[in-house]
């Protein structure tokens, strides 16, 4: 699969100069801008893999545009520069900047910048993933709990009779056990 490609840099020469390098390299470049106000929408149109921006555009600065990208998960970033001061590249990293490059760069650099920002976002992305669906299971985990003190208060039925009804229903049903507990949290359902 190609790897998409946006570029925000003022300069044209050096954006024209990255889209040749880039499509040579095998990527996509689907939409470019020298405005830093324009890229954050471009981002969002366009849906790339990657985002590479300036620091120093027109318009709006490349950090803000990398920490609304960032922030919205919407694709890797790689920070440009020619200033190579630790405190911007601090600010690059704090904007969500997965990989950084120091203007002028050699072609060589180029392409495992991307390939560690892409590889980076992917990373989180999975990781993002993952916390949800923990997170989704441990609330799910606390409702079939609640439902099952319900009926031992009601019911008086023992804690593995309870969670034993909820999963038997849920099974008979198929339906999730969640579904069966909020049933029983609501009033609806009972032992017979």
């Amino acid at each position: 699969m190609t790897i998409r490609v946006v570029i925000a840099e003022d300069e044209a020469i050096i954006r024209m100069d990255l889209r040749e390098t880039l499509e040579e390299e095998g990527y996509e470049v689907v939409g470019e801008t020298g405005r830093g106000d324009e890229v954050v929408d471009l981002v969002r149109n366009l849906q790339p893999d990657l985002a590479v921006l300036d620091v120093k555009m027109p318009g709006a600065d490349g950090l803000s545009a990398a920490a609304t990208i960032t922030e919205e998960k919407l694709c890797a970033v790689l920070m440009l520069t020619a200033f190579s001061q630790r405190e911007v590249i601090e600010q690059a990293r704090d904007a969500g900047a997965l990989a950084f490059l120091v203007k002028p760069f050699q072609r060589s650099d180029l392409v495992p910048a991307i390939e560690v920002a892409i590889g980076r976002f992917r990373e989180l992305r999975d990781l993002t993933g993952e916390i949800d669906a923990l997170g989704e299971q441990l609330a799910a985990r606390k409702i079939v709990d609640r439902a099952k003190g319900i009926l031992i208060d009601e019911c008086a039925l023992s804690e593995a009779d309870a969670f034993s009804f909820i999963q038997r229903t849920a099974m008979t049903e198929r339906v999730r056990m969640r579904d069966v507990a909020d049933r029983i949290i609501d009033g609806e359902l009972r032992p017979e």
